[in-house]
């Protein structure tokens, strides 16, 4: 169906509605995405205050055939926010929509507006003395509605799973204007097709997410952090099977880290404190969580004592307090910051089965070799098997000399990821970066089942559109 621009006609119809205070003027944080590969028009920006707001805007949206864009905190990273192409869109931020509706301690649940900071969501189950693990580097102003848009991982998806897992329920605005009234906080409920992992993952592309219940778990009553050298990554799979026997469940976090990317902290980032005189080739950020009566400095000790019996592990440094703890997060952490400032020509965010990472890395270092002396910062979520694999100009070299070289490297390492029976798409989403991907190595039947969902929910396509199918 033919799509039109976001149009005075439809302001003024908003304004109508919804008063002058919804529509506001378009900054240039709206067009542009963090990594600058996509920019975007935007006929109309619309800032509502409830679910009946984005309902209201929704329906005009589709009355008049105008694609809609959701945007949340603006960080992600595959351009799903950013409509570069077509009719300019009515673009609906969820900013205003912040308030924590309600915790439930003793059910472990909370309700939060999808417009709420993660870390304000994180700050409020703290208050009621428990945990909400969703943890990213962007948590300071990525929003939560935009975390389940996206099924945002983080560094404590090896215990608690993907933002799909921490969600028992949403209100969310359908193609349609419909609200759907799913804010359940029931564990179980098997009445019919799950909606909720329906719009988890979606993008924006069925649905605008409002509101979600989410799930929270017991604060831990110890935190162990220790940061180790290994020999390479099977010595780092090694240590973390050694890790889940010796403290089953307790393994919070378990990164892999690089010496390039140790080394691009020291180039652009120098404040940063490293752990370790010399830079290893490869480390490993190890955090346990532990219930009352345990001791994760013994515990960690012992897996170090453990390991080096295997001819795993060289140096150590286990934290003692929480600035030493801090310290070596912000090593990890910093290393995306580091890598935006160097400027990648590639960056692929790929998960791999974990026992073939080894030799996916060794593979993959010839690869991009045949195309120059690039540099390569491989890290990432070495736990649940998702990599940050992203390849660097050479030194003294910027970025904008290879851009006719980066679609064709894409492509050669995805091709890999393919061969791997890996995914191209970890914990990203599909965006419009990667939706030429999802083509080129999804499934045929369960591209089939995607287009008729969209076609069913959103028949005008007015939601998102270019983002994740094409």
């Amino acid at each position: 169906m033919k799509l039109n621009p976001a149009d005075d006609a439809l302001a003024q119809s908003i304004r109508n509605s919804l008063g002058d205070d919804v529509l506001r003027p378009v900054a240039e944080r709206y067009v542009e995405e963090p990594r600058r590969r996509f920019s975007g028009h935007v006929g109309l920006l619309a800032l509502p205050r409830s679910a009946a707001d984005v309902s209201t805007l929704v329906r005009l949206a589709s009355d008049a055939a105008v694609p809609v864009v959701p945007y949340g905190g603006g960080t992600g990273l595959v351009g799903g926010q950013v409509m570069p192409d077509g009719p300019a869109p009515l673009l609906i931020s969820l900013e205003r929509m912040t308030a924590i509706r309600a915790v439930y301690p003793d059910e472990n649940v909370l309700i939060a507006e999808a417009g709420a900071i993660l870390a304000d969501v994180q700050t409020a189950a703290e208050s009621a003395n428990r945990l909400l693990p969703l943890s990213l580097a962007a948590q300071g102003s990525c929003q939560i509605g935009g975390n389940l848009a996206t099924n945002a991982g983080g560094v404590n998806v090896l215990r608690y799973g993907n933002a799909r897992d921490l969600c028992l329920g949403l209100e969310a605005v359908l193609p349609s204007g419909d609200i759907w009234h799913g804010l359940s906080r029931l564990r179980k409920d098997n009445t019919g097709y799950d909606l909720r992992n329906l719009l988890i993952g979606a993008e924006g592309t069925l649905g605008i997410i409002t509101a979600a219940a989410l799930k929270l778990y017991p604060q831990p009553s110890s935190i162990g952090t220790a940061m180790v050298q290994v020999s390479s990554p099977e010595a780092a799979i090694a240590l973390l099977a050694l890790a889940r026997d010796q403290v089953g469940e307790g393994v919070s976090a378990f990164e892999l880290i690089h010496q390039q990317g140790l080394a691009f902290l020291s180039e652009v980032l120098p404040d940063v404190r490293q752990p370790f005189s010399t830079q290893p080739e490869w480390c490993v950020l190890i955090e346990l969580g532990l219930p009352v009566g345990s001791d994760p400095s013994s515990k960690l000790a012992a897996l170090y004592e453990a390991a080096e019996n295997h001819d795993l592990v060289g140096e150590a440094v286990i934290a003692q307090n929480e600035a030493q703890r801090q310290d070596l997060w912000a090593v990890r952490e910093n290393i995306p910051e580091a890598n935006r400032l160097i400027g990648s020509v590639s960056s692929h965010d790929i998960s791999i089965p974990i026992s073939r990472i080894p030799e996916f890395i060794r593979r993959g270092a010839d690869i991009v070799a045949g195309f120059g002396p690039f540099r390569i910062n491989c890290f990432g979520h070495l736990g649940d098997g998702n990599l940050h694999y992203n390849v660097f100009p050479p030194i003294g070299a910027n970025r904008s000399a290879f851009e006719a070289q980066r679609h064709h490297i894409k492509r050669a390492v995805h091709d890999l990821v393919h061969t791997f029976d890996g995914s191209v798409s970890a914990e990203h989403g599909v965006g419009r970066l990667k939706a030429d991907d999802l083509e080129r190595y999804g499934d045929p039947a369960k591209l089939t089942a995607m287009r008729a969902i969209k076609t069913a929910l959103d028949p005008q396509g007015i939601m998102n559109p270019g983002a994740v199918l094409k």
